[in-house]
């Protein structure tokens, strides 16, 4: 049989060199392998031909059968287009072509049958079918056709005429190749227990189904494996690293920990503190290192827990360090720790990029013999000058800011590798939490300390823009602060920030009594360190932002959010950016204004917005509302290969039992001996396209 992987594209028939150029570049397909795990993202079903006269413009796609009576061009430069009428005499539509014009008029003849397939919409009051697909009647069989797949293709591979149509005919061919069947992905007591189709089998099914009911099998198989080897990946690596990493063992629990908590502890600890801190001291107990993700919504009270632990690992003899992904909130962490720590013969320092020179020497210094017992930092401790003398407990806010290659480095600053806490307010669906932390044990915090209220949603349209800042003059009255975020979404950067200065001017012309500052991320950093200052020291009582604000400043004076064009932000990113108020005991109030025209899932978002703070309920809305899309970059969270057929959202059921079956072979077989997983390990090898050791990095 021979080898998929090996076989260039480019000698596949109707491909040669140019088609092959623009499919490597626009999908990564290299080889017949790739091109064959490229799936289509939907069926049509092409058993049957309408009568023109059956047709509307609302229908999906159509199939006709009949002749071009005629064509004509219309406009000129850019908007000139070709129309060719087409009936099948019991009447007549347009079919529709902007580009290729003179490649449709060469190819196609007059009065010559034809069977046209596409999707119609009504321009001007006729049906028009825009680039449909053309075939001559001979050369299609309707009862065989069955169901037609469809694939996604760019604008750069349509302009090279590679349209779906292009691809399908492409697969036809490849699949043409597969006479023998290919090598299995998965040993035979899989394939039989499970009851899947054979991956050959599969392989034809998902691009050719002849039924329904096939294409399902096919599908089920292929999401099975798909799912199947990323979570015997993830286990496969947590099991290694268990056997392989010893954690350094913090037997007591002494006096400086009890010291705080009897005399320094701010308020009662909630019993989701109490929970995670249990877990926590279990984890460092057991001479394991201790991988462990930290989620809780903004303002539960995950610093202070976090600092619990590092106090933990200061009474075993061991040093701690915190590390948050902006300057600003370094300095919040370190103002906040410091001040939790009064009193206690602690010494706290801060090592940030702008720090230099002799105070910068003396963190150095302190840190090797042993003075400073807590460093809290961005990236700059990663540096190679800074080395601790005891390293043991790290503490990361926010997860997904920190790539994976820069977490490895914290390793090397010790002999043995610190336990890992990582913080994160973005709560992650359990589905995505097993694929993406798979190998780290979760803690949740999941109730507010004492005396927060809940934050007030409203959803407003913004033709009622005067009652909105009748409400926010009375609440700077009060003495509050008010953000007003807008969308920062690339592709229009130019307009969005104009948006932003535009509202910027708007806002400081209707409250011309109230200092406003401004943040987007195109400032330069000090300039923005100083605006944001501004606000934190209470200076300005309204500040304009792009999301900028969304990961972790902490003004709990501001009780006021107000985020413009809502409909452009997604779910999660919402309840962060609500986040930022709610932060003092008074009642605080997130305004999302939208336009009137919304989508239906736009709508959707909103309404959920309105309804609950539950940050896990919003992330798993999200989730089935957006899929999981590009979550903060494949390689940094750790999926090491990507997602071809299955979704994250729509088979967590899936997900969950396949990561059952891994587990069982994992447990089964630690070191990938017994002869029975020979396909397992070997095609799991094949899979990893870095040859990172994921696990014993993140």
């Amino acid at each position: 049989m021979f080898d998929l992987t090996t076989r260039d594209i480019k000698y596949l028939s109707g491909v040669g060199p140019q088609k092959a150029t623009v499919l490597n570049k626009e999908l990564e397909i290299f080889s017949l392998h790739d091109l064959l795990y490229y799936f289509p993202y939907k069926y049509v079903d092409r058993s049957r031909i309408y009568y023109i006269h059956e047709i509307d413009g609302n229908m999906p796609y159509i199939q006709l059968k009949g002749t071009i009576l005629g064509f004509e061009t219309i406009g000129e430069g850019r908007a000139r287009r070709l129309i060719a009428h087409f009936s099948d005499r019991t009447g007549v539509v347009d079919l529709v072509w902007f580009q290729g014009i003179k490649y449709i008029t060469g190819k196609y003849k007059l009065h010559q049958e034809y069977i046209i397939f596409g999707k119609p919409t009504v321009f001007n009051g006729r049906i028009n079918v825009a680039h449909p697909d053309i075939d001559d009647p001979s050369s299609l069989s309707l009862s065989t056709m069955g169901m037609q797949p469809y694939y996604n293709t760019t604008e750069k591979m349509k302009r090279s005429f590679l349209n779906s149509h292009a691809l399908e005919k492409m697969m036809a061919s490849v699949v043409q190749l597969l006479q023998q069947p290919l090598p299995e992905t998965l040993p035979p007591h899989i394939i039989a227990e499970h009851h899947l189709m054979p991956l050959t089998e599969a392989l034809k099914n998902i691009h050719f189904p002849v039924n329904p009911e096939l294409l399902r099998k096919a599908q089920y198989r292929l999401k099975f494996e798909e799912l199947f080897y990323v979570q015997l990946n993830i286990l496969r690596y947590a099991k290694d690293r268990q056997q392989k990493y010893r954690g350094y063992v913090f037997e007591t629990v002494g006096d400086v920990f009890n010291t705080f908590y009897e005399r320094n502890l701010p308020f009662q600890l909630t019993g989701a503190q109490k929970r995670v801190l249990k877990e926590i001291r279990r984890d460092v107990g057991s001479g394991k290192q201790m991988n462990r993700l930290l989620q809780g919504d903004v303002g539960s009270g995950k610093t202070l827990v976090a600092l619990m632990s590092m106090l933990i690992a200061l009474d075993n003899g061991f040093q701690a360090c915190m590390m948050a992904p902006t300057e600003i909130l370094a300095n919040q962490h370190f103002e906040t720790i410091k001040e939790l720590l009064f009193g206690m013969d602690i010494r706290v320092e801060l090592l940030t990029g702008s720090i230099k020179g002799k105070k910068r020497e003396a963190i150095h210094d302190g840190l090797l013999t042993k003075d400073i017992k807590i460093l809290i930092g961005t990236h700059a401790v990663l540096e190679d000058t800074v080395n601790f003398s005891s390293l043991g407990l790290v503490v990361i806010d926010e997860q997904h800011r920190f790539g994976v290659a820069q977490r490895a480095r914290l390793w090397s600053k010790n002999v043995q590798p610190p336990h890992i806490l990582v913080m994160t307010a973005t709560p992650i669906p359990r589905t995505l939490a097993m694929t993406l932390y798979g190998d780290l044990d979760v803690s949740v915090i999941d109730e507010l300390p004492p005396g927060r209220k809940p934050i007030s949603t409203i959803h407003q349209f913004d033709n009622r823009r005067e009652s909105l800042y009748k409400f926010v003059s009375k609440e700077v009255e009060k003495g509050h602060q008010v953000y007003i975020v807008y969308p920062l979404i690339k592709e229009s950067e130019k307009i969005d920030i104009k948006n932003l200065e535009e509202g910027y001017e708007h806002i400081c012309a209707e409250f011309p009594g109230y200092k406003v500052c401004k943040v987007h991320g195109k400032m330069k950093a000090a300039e923005k360190d100083a605006q944001m200052q501004l606000f934190v020291a209470g200076e300005a009582q309204i500040m304009v932002a792009t999301t900028v604000i969304e990961v972790g400043v902490n003004v709990p004076n501001a009780s006021v959010m107000i985020i413009e064009n809502a409909e452009r932000f997604g779910l999660s990113q919402l309840h962060q950016l609500r986040g930022r108020v709610g932060r003092g005991a008074e009642q605080s109030y997130c305004v999302l204004v939208t336009s009137y025209k919304l989508a239906e899932d736009t709508r959707k978002r909103l309404e959920i917005m309105v309804r609950t703070n539950d940050g896990f309920e919003i992330a798993e809305a999200d989730l089935k509302l957006r899929g999981p899309g590009d979550l903060e970059g494949t390689q940094q969270s750790g999926i090491a290969f990507d997602l071809k057929i299955a979704d994250l959202a729509r088979d967590s059921q899936l997900l969950q039992y396949v990561r059952e079956i891994a587990q069982a072979v994992v447990d089964r077989d630690p070191t990938g001996q017994l002869p029975e997983n020979e396909i397992l390990w070997r095609q799991l090898k094949s899979l990893r396209k870095t040859h990172v050791n994921w696990a014993a990095i993140s």
